[in-house]
């Protein structure tokens, strides 16, 4: 107990090399003390630099009225549970939040009549596409194959592919966009 005086004394006069003394002794046992409440390395870690930057600068006012060891385990294991239960609240709301965007609501009707306009104005854009470009976009969108398997499977360069589909795309947006232009 005389030794924690006099270590308590000597820290709030200021001396810097008893605080280093106490902080090398003292911070690898309060992470690991730290992690076993908390689970978490790097909350462990923050926990006792707090834990040790609030003792420097409140070192004048300081009332250790235990040893430093005591006080310093005490410290630690409040500031670890009181992580734990803010954690354990961010968890709760962020879980709140992920289950209110998962609630899958229809569309309204204004929704759905667009929705079935714009599939009819895609399928009549697809249906006056050539018969090859119209194969292909079917084979690709629908079917899932990539360029090089359609371009085996129809006897064609995969470039071939490639500039059908994007001629294919072309005519799709303008269409759209003639189609929300009217919107």
């Amino acid at each position: 107990m005389l030794d924690d005086l006099f270590v308590l004394k000597k820290i709030k006069e200021g001396d810097i090399k008893t605080f280093e003394d106490v902080f090398r002794l003292y911070y690898s046992p309060l992470c690991l003390y730290a992690f076993g409440i908390t689970g978490r390395k790097d909350a462990a870690e923050e926990i006792v630099q707090d834990l040790f930057y609030t003792v420097w600068k409140e070192r004048c006012s300081l009332q250790i009225l235990r040893s430093v060891k005591s006080y310093l385990y005490g410290a630690v294991r409040n500031q670890s549970l009181q992580y734990c239960e803010h954690f354990s609240v961010r968890e709760r709301y962020r879980q709140s939040v992920l289950a209110e965007n998962e609630v899958i609501t229809e569309p309204s009707p204004e929704e759905q009549l667009e929705n079935k306009e714009l599939e009819e104005v895609i399928n009549r854009t697809l249906r006056k596409l050539p018969d090859r470009r119209r194969q292909i976009f079917r084979m690709h969108r629908l079917e899932g194959l990539k360029y090089k398997e359609i371009a085996e499977k129809l006897s064609l360069s995969v470039k071939t592919i490639e500039a059908e589909m994007t001629k294919t795309y072309q005519a799709l947006r303008e269409e759209i966009e003639r189609y929300t232009y009217i919107l």
